[in-house]
């Protein structure tokens, strides 16, 4: 990659991109107006701005479910140990149920690590002891249920 395509791919950020991307963090649907009109620059600007960092996967705007607003009220981290076919695809097949939210093939006790969500004690039964215990390769489960959430947060970036 020459050193001009390296430098578009990872734009340097500046006072304004920060800002820019600390304004959308706290409300990522804050129009363009509003960002210039805070920063005290152009609408065109930050229009510009947003989508070179956008652009260079650098930021993305998306929105993000607040999984008790949605009617979870259980969230588990549940290690699976696989036998007989691969742990990806076994974590392939746990990625297409809903309830599943982040699926990492991992190296340690378990061959998988997912971070799950129920709406309660009945749907919980459900989806451990039919959903999951029941998709082919799934020797284990080990369920731990979240029972005091100190941190989620779903915005983190190393900026």
């Amino acid at each position: 990659m020459s050193t001009a395509a390296a430098v578009e791919a990872h734009p340097q950020l500046d006072e304004v991109d920060h800002r820019i991307i600390a304004l959308l963090r706290e409300d990522g649907r804050m129009p363009f107006r509003a960002i210039a009109r805070e920063l005290g620059v152009t609408e065109t600007t930050v229009r510009a701005r947003v989508r070179r960092l956008e652009d260079s996967n650098t930021m993305r705007v998306v929105a993000v479910t607040d999984i008790e607003a949605a009617g979870y009220n259980m969230l588990l981290a549940v290690g699976v140990q696989v036998e007989n076919r691969t742990p990806e695809s076994v974590a392939r097949d746990m990625a297409e149920i809903p309830e599943v939210f982040s699926v990492n093939v991992v190296v340690g006790t378990h061959d998988i690590e997912a971070l799950v969500v129920a709406e309660d004690q009945g749907a919980l039964h459900t989806l451990l002891s039919e959903r999951l215990a029941g998709l082919p390769g799934v020797r284990r489960l080990t369920p731990s249920l979240a029972v005091d959430v100190l941190k989620n947060q779903a915005d983190w970036v190393p900026l």
